[in-house]
């Protein structure tokens, strides 16, 4: 049986310059365009709940940098970075928060619940862990059609508890279904710690049972979750069947807009962004390499706050759906 004690072994943590500033660059976009959705929903242009990807950029990007053109992505409720990251409008994506037909799922799926079959993007799903077993339905298309694409299946910490989790486990190991499912391990379920609720904290073995082999890796440096996820799909993509990669990142803010986050001290969420910040590490890497300067860098994030500036004076702009739109693409 295959072992689900595997670690990610650091065997090419290095990157090119287009490539360390394009992932700067997604890192970054996503980062500005959760701050501005903050601030709309403050503001009261967004409502609902909304839950927000601070910290965690490095997770969906260094995916991102490994997928082929084809491959699925499918997530829970945190999804803004997913979408930006596999290509999805800004300004659509913005529209769809403020419940506007400009909005990818024309203003009626808001923070949760947008979709994009162009991009390969099937949700954002608001019910803890309702997209686990999907991911792998997913999955079981692509080795049906034996098209050579795989499913990457998000979800959280807490989702992982989820009794669909296993089943959908057991089923894509029986199967070997091409499916990598990507633990989020943002440390906190709402406001429960790991510890708290996981009887084996390691979350990369949660497939042990059934076979499935693992690897955790830190989901704070970009280039260490992209050598994770090339091993991960390539075993998946390879007919070997399902892996679960545990990414052990940290979010900033509280579970949702709602959450104050007294669960945990300013001390250590402080800690966290000074020293183990994803894009100010990947800074790093770029500045060390002399392979921009400081000033490169402000210009780039000059020119992404002017297009986050763009998505959000669209979002308020484009014109709330019609009455006639609550009878359009249901099953009824």
């Amino acid at each position: 049986m295959a072992s689900a004690d595997a670690t990610t072994k650091k065997t090419n943590l290095s990157a090119t310059k287009e490539e360390l500033l394009t992932y700067y660059r997604d890192m970054l976009l996503i980062r500005r365009f959760e701050e501005k959705a903050g601030q709309l929903y403050g503001m009261g242009h967004i409502g609902g709940f909304c839950h927000l990807y601070i910290g965690q950029e490095a997770v969906v990007v260094g995916m991102e940098a490994v997928k082929q053109e084809g491959d699925q992505v499918i997530t829970g409720y945190r999804d803004h970075g997913h979408m930006l990251a596999c290509g999805m409008d800004p300004k659509g994506v913005m529209a769809e928060l403020t419940g506007r037909v400009g909005g990818l799922s024309k203003g009626k799926g808001g923070s949760m619940h947008m979709f994009s079959s162009e991009k390969k993007f099937y949700g954002g799903h608001g019910i803890v862990g309702a997209q686990i077993p999907l991911g792998a339905g997913l999955a079981f298309a692509n080795k049906y059609k034996n098209n050579g694409k795989v499913s990457l299946t998000y979800f959280g910490d807490g989702a992982s508890n989820q009794g669909q989790v296993f089943e959908a486990m057991n089923m894509a190991q029986l199967w070997k279904l091409p499916v990598i499912f990507v633990i989020e391990n943002n440390h906190y379920a709402m406001g429960t710690s790991v510890k708290r609720a996981h009887s084996e904290t390691h979350l990369y073995r949660r497939g042990a049972s059934f076979g499935i082999p693992g690897s955790e890796v830190d989901g704070m440096d970009i280039l260490a979750v992209r050598e994770a996820g090339r091993a991960a799909i390539e075993h998946a993509r390879t007919g070997k069947g399902p892996f679960v990669l545990e990414i052990k990142t940290y979010r900033y803010r509280g579970h949702s807009m709602s959450d104050p986050a007294k669960y945990r001290t300013r001390e250590e969420v402080d800690q966290v962004r000074e020293h183990s910040d994803p894009i100010k590490k990947c800074e790093a890497y770029i500045l060390d390499g002399g392979h921009a300067t400081v000033e490169d860098l402000k210009a780039i994030d000059k020119e992404l706050k002017q297009i986050i500036k763009e998505a959000a004076d669209f979002s308020l702009e484009s014109p709330e759906p019609q009455l006639s739109e609550l009878y359009t693409d249901i099953y009824a």
